[in-house]
């Protein structure tokens, strides 16, 4: 009794699972939060782009300038190419994962898109239509008709399920580290593009007296090297810090849910393609 009820429940369950399956399928709001999470996306990797291309601007030019900022020849000589070089090079490979990111969710919003014409609805509506009768009246659906349906089902869903999830451990987890270190990156932005103005400045406006004489009253123990070397260590840090997220957000975690996906699909298929009714074969004595 127990096991006829189970059985029964059992049944039930499963033909409410299609059922809502269908129904999302042609219903917009799925398909809208997955584009709005995906813009938003792909708006996190264009500012990031644009924040890595303009540090390097700024960085590169910096590399140019020992010759003024060198204090008259006098004491050290100031060498940030040296300095910054590896910083360039960092943030370069960093521009370079920001296109690439800003592609994923630019392949990510046509798939959804395409996961989503009616065209796929219409199939998967059809399919479980079909599936449906042979199951309400006791009849064994067709293995073709249960494998059609598992995968319509994880082509119509795969893709939001994929962004809505992703885009859920991203705000859960990596969301405030995102927007500490954009932020660092966009003032060490700002901060290289100020000392490249204020060297050009000196060197069109004092002359070598008076630089001399600057630098002699603002002399310090500490030196500018000690200074941009502490900078580039928390630039490198932050730098490493946004590609650690991009690509846990764009690879990493949409390979692993789409793995997740893939392998409920193919026990869902191998299962549908075993045969039924085992318990009725007599054994014999």
């Amino acid at each position: 009794m127990n096991s006829g009820r189970k059985q029964k429940y059992k049944k039930v369950a499963i033909l409410l699972a299609v059922a809502l399956a269908v129904v999302f399928s042609w219903l917009p709001q799925v398909d809208n939060q997955a584009q709005d999470q995906i813009d938003q996306g792909l708006q996190r990797a264009l500012v990031s782009f644009a924040s890595a291309r303009a540090l390097n601007a700024a960085i590169s030019v910096a590399q140019g300038t020992e010759a003024s900022i060198e204090p008259a020849g006098v004491g050290f000589t100031f060498t940030p190419g040296e300095v910054l070089d590896p910083v360039n090079d960092l943030v370069e490979k960093f521009s370079d994962l920001m296109l690439l990111a800003s592609l994923s969710f630019g392949v990510q919003k046509v798939l959804t898109e395409m996961g989503a014409f009616w065209l796929v609805s219409l199939l998967l509506s059809l399919t479980a239509l079909l599936w449906s009768r042979a199951y309400l009246i006791g009849l064994e659906p067709s293995v073709l008709t249960r494998r059609l349906l598992i995968i319509l089902i994880a082509v119509r869903f795969a893709l939001p399920i994929i962004t809505i999830g992703s885009d859920l451990i991203f705000d859960k987890f990596l969301a405030a580290e995102y927007q500490t270190s954009q932020e660092f990156i966009d003032s060490s932005s700002s901060e290289m593009e100020e000392f490249n103005q204020s060297n050009a400045d000196i060197a069109e406006e004092q002359s070598i007296i008076e630089r001399f004489r600057n630098w002699s009253q603002n002399i310090s123990f500490e030196s500018p090297i000690d200074e941009l070397k502490a900078a580039a260590d928390n630039t490198i840090e932050h730098v490493v810090n946004l590609m650690v997220i991009f690509v846990l957000q764009t690879l990493l975690l949409p390979l692993l849910i789409l793995w997740v996906i893939y392998n409920t699909a193919k026990r869902l298929i191998q299962g549908s393609s075993a045969p039924r009714g085992n318990s009725h074969i007599q054994r014999p004595s």
